[in-house]
């Protein structure tokens, strides 16, 4: 029946005719075989074979194919195909499994959208490609303008309602986002600290300190690099050492920090001097968190 179809379908004029075997991922090896080897000599130019529901690891999943491409007469002469279903969460892994093995047509979907649990996301496939097609496969590498690939996972979202989480690789909000004070500080240094992709490949235009998120677990680096971008140089030790410490008290009533906020401790720094200066009391580089929390809610 395979080979009949592949027929019919040429019969129509069809110069590229595509063979999928669904579910190959159950299917016996000798089987697929088969189906192939004859759908090549009726006329196909591509043949599939599917993970259609998710079963396969990785390792299995490229040794299928590795076996296929070994033992399927004609195989050579056209291009393998792999369609994977992330159920276990491997579509991704499964994907680039195939394409080690030898697979050169790549079946995704934008975010990922599918079947039950979805596809191989486009964007982790080709991005993976991309980072490391050179040193794993023979450099693989797709024709896709990567610096457009936010902007389309948006509007895939915006239009079908179906939204990723921030920890969507690639496109999730928090993709290029640091707390950590450590990781803030190396990536303050070397964005590749941090880093395996930049942000402006995938079409995400930032400077280097946007992606600090300052919270409690920021460091005075990042409190200070933020400071900085806002327009204020902070040199004087003294007074960084100031709004440091009135910006870690600030931190356990709130879990992120504004720019305002950031902006605020500024002003109750200088406000806080200028009051201790006319009383003469002595603040040793630490503010009352009443006094902080006063001056930011004013603002």
């Amino acid at each position: 029946m395979a080979a009949s179809s592949v027929k019919f379908a040429k019969s129509l004029g069809f110069v590229d005719v595509q063979l999928g075997c669904e579910d190959g991922g159950r299917s016996e090896k000798e089987f697929l075989c088969k189906i192939l080897g004859e759908s090549i000599k009726a006329g196909a130019t591509t043949v599939n074979v599917a993970d259609t529901v998710g079963i396969n690891m990785p390792e299995e999943y490229g040794e299928l194919v590795s076996y296929l491409k070994a033992n399927t007469p004609g195989i050579d002469d056209v291009i393998f195909s792999v369609h994977c279903h992330n159920d276990l969460g491997v579509a991704t892994a499964n994907t680039i499994a195939g394409v080690c093995a030898g697979a050169r047509q790549v079946e995704v979907t934008v975010n990922g959208i599918g079947e039950r649990s979805g596809n191989a996301p486009l964007e982790e496939v080709v991005m993976a490609l991309k980072c490391r097609g050179e040193y794993l496969m023979d450099g693989v590498y797709t024709r896709i303008d990567t610096r457009q690939i936010m902007a389309t996972s948006q509007m895939v979202q915006e239009y079908t309602g179906l939204f990723v989480q921030p920890h969507k690789p690639i496109v999730g909000a928090n993709c290029f986002v640091h707390e950590s004070g450590i990781h803030q500080d190396g990536i303050l240094k070397n964005r590749s600290t941090y880093e395996i992709l930049s942000p402006e490949d995938v079409g995400v235009v930032k400077s280097q300190g946007s992606s600090i998120v300052i919270g409690k677990l920021s460091g005075r680096h990042a409190v200070k690099d933020r400071l900085k971008e806002l327009g204020y140089e902070l040199d004087d030790e003294k007074i960084l050492n100031d709004i440091f410490s009135m910006f870690r008290d600030l931190t356990k009533q709130k879990k992120r920090i504004t720019v305002d906020d950031l902006k605020a401790l500024v002003t109750c720094r200088d406000e806080v001097t200028s009051l201790n200066g006319a009383t003469g009391e002595e603040t040793n580089g630490y503010v009352p968190i009443s006094q902080v929390s006063s001056v930011v809610s004013n603002l």
